[in-house]
């Protein structure tokens, strides 16, 4: 197997898209917020001030990286394409959230807890060791390489 194709790697099933459907729109929309201020989110500036006040510096570097991982990692997933590699982000993404916004706040989201942090985590590493699935754009791009490879 190449690289990539192990890339858009995806296997037969349907079950994927009950993960990727509804962390999709999650994701857009809180990278939407991030990004945009969209849904009453705070904008790229209110979130790079708001990171900065947390320690995480550069504000506006890191509102950008987490909003954008949110944001078009959140489409990634939408359409299937990428699926990995940008469930490894957004991973990567939720991991940093809990490690330094949440895990002082205990569990339970009613005290800005990591519970919801923890099940996109969740979320997003099974679709990285899973793929998008049979409705995806990956699995298209996987067919698309095999019958290149088929005829060379």
């Amino acid at each position: 197997m190449n690289a990539r194709y192990a890339l858009f790697s995806a296997r037969d099933g349907y079950d994927d898209l009950a993960l990727r459907l509804p962390a999709s729109i999650i994701f857009i929309a809180h990278g939407g917020q991030k990004l945009f201020g969209w849904f009453g989110g705070y904008g790229l500036e209110g979130t790079a001030q708001w990171m900065a006040s947390i320690g995480l510096e550069p504000g506006l570097l890191m509102a950008t990286l987490a909003g954008s991982a949110e944001f078009f990692g959140g489409l990634l997933l939408l359409v299937g394409l990428l699926t990995r590699p940008a469930a490894m982000v957004l991973a990567v993404t939720m991991a940093v959230a809990i490690a330094t916004v949440h895990l002082s706040n205990g569990l339970f989201m009613s005290n800005n807890g990591f519970e919801f942090g923890l099940a996109l985590l969740g979320i997003s590493a099974a679709l990285a060791l899973l793929g998008a699935g049979t409705l995806s754009l990956d699995r298209l791009m996987g067919h698309v390489d095999n019958a290149n490879r088929a005829t060379r």
